[in-house]
């Protein structure tokens, strides 16, 4: 049968109202707490262990157990205008006697140590009463047996037991917290400033709250670039016109170039454009001194740019962590920064990775990344960053000319074909010299003198105008700056002359000459010639003027020597040694010759015979240009400094029509390697150390011969 309760009906449940309300997060956990846990722990363990002065009693009950023999010693200080007496009982009568059965028990309880602490105190009127009143209560004591009072100073705070612990527990809490914030590397209050944060990425974010006014119009000269990274911000805002042709958005972006030529501004200029969450940070900030933490900052990274999604992580530097794995390792050793990279690799393009998170990354040592860190799907895309050309270092002036005082004549064309081979960095460095040069001169604005001396200031170093110099040493410098000149101006694809000087500039050069080299690629042995001839043109004129040879041509002669091991072992213009190349650019070479000790023997013969070679020509050449060679010698001497319209006044026009990418540029005529990067400045100088100078590295000059 059917149960009557079953045709009841059922009450109609309420509908209840969804809430808009976010559901409130509980608050996070502070480490702080922990530390006032482990302060209160400590203040708590100090109280419960510390006890009384004992308990208060008569002086006729303390000679009860003075004369009973009870009392092990009798401690005595000030308190206010009285003596307190502390009676400390010897630890067998409180064994042995029922009296003192509750100070057995307390010390049972408390785990006191014996005879720390007194049993019993009473007080009297002064010291001195004090010991005539227990002398009188032992009169029948021998003397080798009485108990006489000691007195200990008190009053002062510092000197209660109570203060004193507190005051060694705060020391220690303080000092611990100390280290340990220093062993975080950071501050307290940011991540990675504590102990528990020190597995925290350190990456700066940049969001809507904290967004960067570097753009896209700050970044000159770096066009293709540009176009590179632009196109990963269209994608982030734009990302449905990619997708509906079944594009997928890059990964990463890794930026390659020389050091200042613009890779973190544009790293910059990305923050500013692309409005959305952007973390930056250095390579550096994974390396900890702690096994592990560089892996776990690695994980915490990615975990934050997937809560912030879609989002873009730069990585300045990052060859810190992305060196190539399995290279100079410790047998049995845990090496921390190859653990960073394989979870670094992880996180780019693991098991599990999410879409949504860019990485940018910039290096000027790509030769040293790890091959899994450079395949497509970590960094689909390597953007090249090279020194800018003509065209770019224009536009690189005019941005940095804008916030600079010009005057009337000042032109950023001629600037940019004036300075070969300067970086973005180098270039801006130009602007404010030249901004410091007219302050110091009190102009009112900048004008195209104070460019030129912060040009020379750049490539040459400081002027040093009080440097004393014997008039020996200026004519062997005129006459080894005037070699230089000499050969240059009678070579046929010798750079042309800008500017002689034999002031001394940086810090052990006594004079320098300048040269403006057209930008190209390719140099062919008889560029390469030229230009060794005109290196060694300094050398030959003090061998043929002075019969005897300084050490001025240092600088000349490691150049030389470079360049003509590169014309043999690089690229293959000796007929012995043949087409062969030996460039090591993979650092593979490193303990082992490629060739036969025969062959070594045979590149040494072949570039000393090919620089004596050349030192003859130019020998052959100065001693038949002698007599301008001694009128450029004595018009450096009287000038200091000449120019190309001084050398076409002395030595007549250059016999070569051969035009530079300056005067195609500066007259308005289409250069043919506008578009080429650009070659360095070549600077001969006098005599020392010549690294402040741009000069184009020899193993440089024709780095693209061996890609065609």
């Amino acid at each position: 049968m059917k149960d009557p309760k079953d045709n009841k009906l059922e009450k109609p449940r309420p509908i209840r109202k969804l809430s808009n309300k976010k559901p409130v997060k509980p608050p996070k956990f502070n480490p702080m707490w922990i530390y006032g846990v482990i302060l209160f722990a400590m203040f708590a363990f100090v109280l419960f262990m510390q006890t009384d002065a004992g308990k208060p009693i008569t002086f006729q009950q303390f000679e009860t157990y003075l004369k009973a023999g009870d009392v092990d010693r009798l401690v005595a200080s000030k308190t206010g205008d009285f003596v307190q007496a502390d009676v400390y009982i010897k630890q067998s009568s409180i064994t042995s006697k029922p009296e003192f059965a509750e100070i057995k028990k307390a010390q049972g309880n408390f785990n006191l140590t014996p005879g720390t602490n007194p049993q019993f105190y009473f007080t009297d009127a002064s010291y001195e009463s004090l010991k005539q009143s227990v002398s009188a209560a032992q009169k029948d004591v021998p003397d080798g047996q009485k108990i006489l009072p000691e007195y200990r100073e008190s009053g002062s705070l510092f000197s209660n037991p109570l203060v004193q612990i507190v005051i060694m527990v705060v020391l220690v809490v303080a000092l611990w917290l100390f280290v340990m914030r220093r062993m975080s590397g950071g501050s307290g209050g940011g991540p990675g400033g504590q102990i528990f944060n020190i597995g925290k990425s350190k990456a700066t974010l940049f969001d809507k709250e904290a967004q960067v006014s570097v753009t896209f119009n700050d970044v000159a000269g770096l066009e293709e670039a540009k176009q590179e990274v632009m196109e990963i911000v269209d994608f982030l805002k734009n990302p449905k016109k990619y997708t509906n042709l079944g594009g997928k958005i890059p990964k990463g972006a890794l930026l390659v170039g020389s050091p200042g030529t613009g890779k973190t501004l544009l790293a910059k200029a990305v923050a500013g454009e692309a409005q959305v969450p952007f973390f930056s940070l250095s390579g550096s900030d994974f390396v900890e001194m702690f096994v592990g933490v560089g892996a776990s900052r690695v994980r915490d990274l990615f975990r934050q740019a997937k809560d912030k999604a879609p989002c873009i992580i730069f990585i300045d530097e990052i060859d810190a962590i992305g060196r190539a794995r399995g290279k100079n390792n410790i047998v049995g050793g845990n090496d921390e920064r190859e653990n960073t990279l394989n979870q670094l690799l992880v996180e780019m393009d693991g098991f599990g990775t999410d879409s949504g998170i860019i990485i940018l990354a910039a290096t000027n040592r790509p030769d040293v990344l790890d091959s899994a860190l450079l395949r497509p799907g970590r960094f689909d895309r390597q953007v090249s960053i090279d020194k800018p050309d003509l065209i770019g270092r224009e536009q690189i002036f005019k941005v940095h000319l804008k916030p600079v005082k010009l005057a009337e004549g000042v032109d950023a064309k001629k600037l940019s074909a004036q300075t070969p081979g300067f970086a973005g960095a180098e270039i801006a460095n130009v602007c404010n010299e030249a901004a410091l040069i007219a302050a110091r001169k009190n102009k009112e604005a900048v004008d195209m003198q104070d460019f030129q001396d912060a040009i020379d200031r750049v490539i040459g170093g400081l002027e040093k105008k009080n440097k004393i110099i014997s008039p020996e040493e200026k004519r062997i410098v005129a006459y080894h700056e005037a070699g230089h000149a000499i050969a240059g101006w009678f070579l046929e694809h010798a750079d042309p002359l800008v500017k002689v000087s034999i002031v001394p500039r940086g810090v052990a050069a006594l004079g320098y000459a300048q040269y403006l080299p057209k930008e190209q690629f390719l140099y062919t042995i008889e560029q390469l010639e030229d230009g060794m001839c005109m290196t060694l043109g300094g050398r030959v004129a003090e061998d043929i003027i002075f019969g005897k040879i300084s050490t001025g041509a240092q600088n000349d002669l490691e150049r030389i020597t470079k360049l003509a091991y590169a014309m043999v072992t690089i690229y293959g213009m000796n007929e012995k040694v043949g087409n062969v190349s030996f460039n090591d650019t993979q650092g593979e070479y490193q303990f082992n010759k490629p060739y036969s000790e025969k062959t070594s023997e045979l590149i040494d013969d072949e570039v000393r015979g090919q620089i004596n070679a050349v030192y003859a020509r130019t020998k052959k050449l100065l001693t038949d240009k002698r007599d301008g060679l001694e009128k450029l010698a004595n018009k450096l001497i009287e000038k200091e400094i000449l120019f190309q319209s001084d050398l076409e006044e002395i030595l007549g026009k250059r016999p070569f029509d051969n035009r530079t990418t300056y005067d195609e540029f500066v007259n308005g005529t289409p250069a043919e390697s506008n578009q080429e990067p650009a070659a360095q400045s070549m600077v001969h100088e006098g005599v020392g150390d010549h690294s402040g100078t741009f000069e184009r590295n020899p193993e440089e000059k024709d780095a693209t011969a061996g890609n065609e």
